[in-house]
């Protein structure tokens, strides 16, 4: 108990030092500043108050606005009630459709968002756009950018995610700009309605001038080829990469995780300046992810880093392993000047001792901030190629 207690007390003490580090500037909140004042304004978007405003909030009209989709959704329920009492809590989006779930005039930073959509997540695809672009910063179906792939809930606990029962998605990011912020929702479904709950809690004040635009960018390899998974490639520009999140398929009979993450920055050719020693190292944990005791894969989730997601066969239609971890470089940002690429190898071992070039299905979602413009998105996977079937 009391290596414990100490475990707290320094990490406590470190935490108090990086908020003591940096100024406060109507951005950046923590424990450290949270007594801190500001002419900062806080503005949220939920479908209770579409536009953010000011005093705008709880306005739906259960009996002028009945029967209008996204207008009064839960009329029938506050019939009796009228208006202020929770008559439109939710949006549907129709197969095909694209909404614009948030339009916000700057400067400003969004600080929070909290969704739970219904549906396949993998056919609900966010995009968020900063200031005057065409292109998107974020292209990522739902539930991979809230680190759950598979359309099963699985606790996160992190800084930066949060998954929470029952199908509760929240992040953390920041996320600054400095004319306008839009984000959209589309439905690839084509059969099925997606109802969404969802809160994007923001501010407004003046971005400083060296904060960096957010950026998240999904790719799927399925099965890899050369048994090496791309994450991103062809970043150009200033910035820093601070996280990834990878649901791994398995589709070998043997330990799988042996493969390194590289990072090639700045002019790096054959060689990346950063080079990892394993796959369950750079997810901070080690020797296959084992519990030792059990002779199992264990789960964790911890503030920068975590396994926190093992799907496993049933002896019927579940035929192979699943996995989902991510990695928060949250006090270790991967600073680069330049340019930035990302792969991992799809390695394991065979059973003579030989390290094995597997193929599996690995889908990856990365994190990072850079300065404007970006290169453009590869195009997202199609609605067949994005699904993960499942019986």
């Amino acid at each position: 108990m009391r290596k414990v207690t100490f475990l707290f007390l320094v990490l406590s003490m470190c935490f108090w030092g990086y908020a003591q580090k940096y100024s406060f500037n109507g951005l950046d909140m923590n424990m450290g500043n949270l007594s801190r004042l500001s002419d900062a304004k806080t503005r949220s978007i939920s479908p209770e108050n579409f536009t953010g405003e000011s005093g705008k909030g709880g306005m739906a009209d259960p009996v002028k606005d009945k029967g209008i989709r996204n207008k009064a959704n839960s009329a029938n329920c506050a019939r009796t009630l009228g208006k202020g009492w929770k008559v439109n809590p939710y949006i549907i989006v129709n197969p095909g459709e694209t909404i614009t779930i948030a339009e916000i005039e700057g400067p400003g930073a969004i600080q929070q968002i909290w969704m739970t959509p219904t549906g396949n997540w993998r056919f609900s695809i966010l995009r968020m756009y900063w200031d005057d672009e065409k292109e998107p910063s974020v292209e990522c179906p739902v539930g991979d950018f809230f680190a759950s792939a598979y359309n099963e809930y699985a606790q996160l606990s992190s800084l930066a995610v949060c998954v929470n029962p029952g199908s509760a998605f929240n992040c953390y990011w920041k996320m600054p700009f400095r004319k306008k912020a839009r984000i959209t929702i589309e439905n690839i479904n084509t059969v099925e309605d997606m109802r969404l709950y969802y809160q994007i809690n923001y501010t407004l004040t003046d971005v400083p001038e060296d904060e960096g635009y957010f950026h998240a960018q999904f790719r799927r390899s399925n099965p890899t080829k050369g048994s090496i998974h791309t994450l991103i490639d062809g970043v150009k520009g200033k910035g820093q990469y601070v996280g990834t999140y990878l649901a791994w398929r398995v589709n070998d009979n043997c330990w799988w995780g042996e493969g390194e993450i590289k990072f090639y920055m700045d002019g790096d050719t054959k060689y990346p300046t950063i080079c990892g020693t394993g796959t369950e190292d750079y997810f901070c944990g080690s020797y296959n992810f084992e519990n030792q005791k059990t002779h199992q894969y264990q789960e964790f989730t911890t503030p920068y880093a975590g396994f926190h997601q093992v799907i496993r066969p049933d002896g019927l239609y579940r035929a192979v392993t699943s996995f989902g971890m991510y990695r928060w470089h949250v006090l270790d940002p991967i600073r680069f000047d330049k340019n930035l690429r990302v792969t991992i190898q799809d390695l394991g071992w065979r059973h003579d001792g030989r390290y094995n070039n597997q193929h599996s299905d690995i889908s990856s979602t990365s994190f990072w901030y850079q300065t404007e413009p970006h290169a453009k998105f590869p195009s997202l996977p199609s609605k067949d190629d994005l699904e993960i079937p499942k019986w």
